[in-house]
């Protein structure tokens, strides 16, 4: 039996939820949510090097992969692959980028189901900024 980090009431290691209070994990010195991350000790330019995130925090948020390669339900970085990501190249559900690969995108050049790009941009139903403010 340890105490509960957040009551103090004794609470067994493997308990999932503290019966007095209903902390998550009660018998862990810290908790810091559900899911897996992971972020590389190496950076470039203050982001790291690798962010793996498929993570919520104790309030529900979502944790976001931010770096030069991010992977995660949601990412930002150099190099993206991810559901809802932006990056210089990515590979997504959904995306803003410079080049994509997406089911729906928005890239400088893409290849995606549906999707707007500005030079080139191959898909089912893909169309050029030009074209889009020619129908307007």
């Amino acid at each position: 039996m340890k105490p509960c980090r957040e009551c103090k009431h004794p609470v067994s290691e493997q308990a999932q939820a503290c019966p007095q209070c209903g902390a998550p994990y009660p018998a862990k010195d810290t908790w810091t949510g559900w899911g897996y991350e992971y972020r590389s000790r190496a950076e470039i330019a203050g982001l790291p090097l690798l962010h793996v995130a498929f993570k919520y925090r104790p309030n529900r948020t979502p944790v976001v992969a931010k770096g030069v390669i991010a992977i995660g339900q949601f990412g930002y970085g150099v190099v993206c692959i991810s559901q809802f990501g932006v990056g210089v190249v990515s590979v997504s559900q959904f995306t803003l980028a410079g080049f994509a690969v997406a089911q729906f995108g928005v890239a400088y050049s893409l290849i995606a189901q549906i999707g707007v790009y500005i030079d080139k941009g191959y898909g089912q139903l893909v169309v050029s900024v030009s074209q889009l403010l020619g129908m307007l």
